[in-house]
């Protein structure tokens, strides 16, 4: 796992990220650590805008670029959708610009706020010595939405550091087969299902950390990002970096390898537009858990494996992460009924109620993003058609079919 950049420990998630940069690239980590403030008063834009060109030749390490990366991120997010939709920049300043772009070809990560970033090297612990707990968890960098938008990203990483245990079955199925021991899958195959299980009990956690309305009427926005978005039609110009704009989708579940790698591990085939997406988000993800995915699909089949033992028992463990993965998959769609699509009925009945004068929070919401992700896609259609295959690919009592 570690020649993936995968942890015993964390999973996919950076362990332990750096929240310092070396002192000549204060001037960053400045206007990062204090968005929210730069944001509610106008002033980011101003603040980047006079910022000077840094180059990155004094950035060393991963973690470095990392944390780099993610800082040159969130200001990007900020600048780019600091008066709202309608008043975006096409353009984005090349003592920005310029930096984001270098360390981000250095990771071979697209320049703009991508899950590698928001989520697994964006936390730090509030107590060194005290265990990894939401209680004792903290964003390093925030955007507006306030204790909603620190519950949307930690809880999140919960879900990810739940799904270590899942990683490490995948390592241990693959000897299983070479090894030919039914006992061993059927080990791996119940972690894999106690680990989904647990993946589903975090992650209703969000009703209890993120208000919906803050949600779609503040964060969805400042995570979106300028492909698939009709307020981007031509993109982003990265001044300094390339003559015409470019397009990059915004942060996406669907950019979390954790999900995609249990999907190839069991088998799961999706319809050709949902993979289409997903295979698209992969290069959203750090190349060598991309590489990880790549590795599980071209291993050998769990699914064929234990489809061409005789065991009830082994079929059922396997079936077993089926089920759980669509318990999941059906908590997401109840997530996004809740947090997107019920808020832009409501929203649109509103606007035609009051007319055009924003009240509140949803009458402020972005009205192009309506129910699509932030990363572009239609989300319903996604994780129904998602939900379906997974639900298609348990075995049944005469193998497969």
């Amino acid at each position: 796992l570690e020649a993936f950049h995968i942890s015993e420990e964390f999973g996919f998630v950076l362990p332990e990220p750096l929240s310092d940069l070396p002192k000549f690239y204060q001037p960053w980590m400045d206007i990062a650590t204090n968005l929210p403030q730069l944001l509610e008063s106008h002033q980011l834009r101003h603040e980047v805008n006079r910022m000077q060109l840094l180059g990155t030749h004094l950035l060393t390490g991963h973690k470095q670029l990392r944390l780099a990366h993610t800082a040159l991120s969130f200001i990007t997010m900020g600048y780019v959708w600091q008066e709202g939709e309608h008043n975006c920049t096409k353009v984005l300043p090349k003592n920005l610009a310029i930096p984001y772009c270098q360390v981000s070809e250095t990771l071979r990560l697209p320049p703009i706020l991508v899950h590698a970033d928001c989520v697994l090297s964006n936390w730090k612990r509030r107590d060194q010595n005290s265990a990894m707990e939401l209680g004792n968890l903290d964003t390093i960098f925030a955007l507006p939405g306030g204790e909603s938008l620190k519950g949307f990203f930690l809880v999140t990483l919960e879900v990810e550091l739940a799904a270590v245990q899942g990683i490490k079955a995948i390592a241990a199925a693959t000897e299983a087969i070479w090894r030919n021991k039914d006992d061993l899958m059927k080990t791996a195959l119940r972690e894999m299902a106690e680990s989904i299980r647990k993946m589903n009990k975090t992650f209703r956690k969000m009703d209890e950390y993120v208000d919906p309305a803050v949600f779609y009427g503040i964060i969805r926005l400042f995570l979106s990002g300028w492909k698939d978005n009709p307020a981007f039609p031509e993109g982003l110009v990265y001044e300094g970096v390339w003559e015409d704009p470019r397009q990059f989708s915004g942060g996406s579940a669907a950019q979390s390898s954790t999900l995609q790698s249990f999907d190839e591990f069991l088998g799961i085939r999706h319809s050709e537009e949902s993979a289409e997406f997903l295979r698209r988000m992969r290069d959203y993800m750090p190349p060598l858990h991309k590489a990880f995915i790549q590795a599980v699909a071209s291993g050998p089949s769990v699914r064929e494996y234990v489809a061409s033992h005789p065991s009830a028992d082994l079929r059922d463990a396997y079936n077993a992460c089926i089920a759980a993965l669509v318990c999941l998959r059906n908590h997401h769609i109840t997530v996004v009924t809740r947090y997107i699509t019920i808020l832009a009925a409501r929203a649109k009945a509103e606007k035609a109620r009051l007319g055009a004068a924003p009240t509140d929070v949803l009458q402020k919401a972005s009205p192009s993003l309506g129910e699509r992700g932030t990363g572009g896609s239609a989300i319903m259609t996604l994780l129904k058609s998602a939900r379906d295959s997974t639900k298609e690919a348990a075995i049944g009592n005469s193998g497969l079919h």
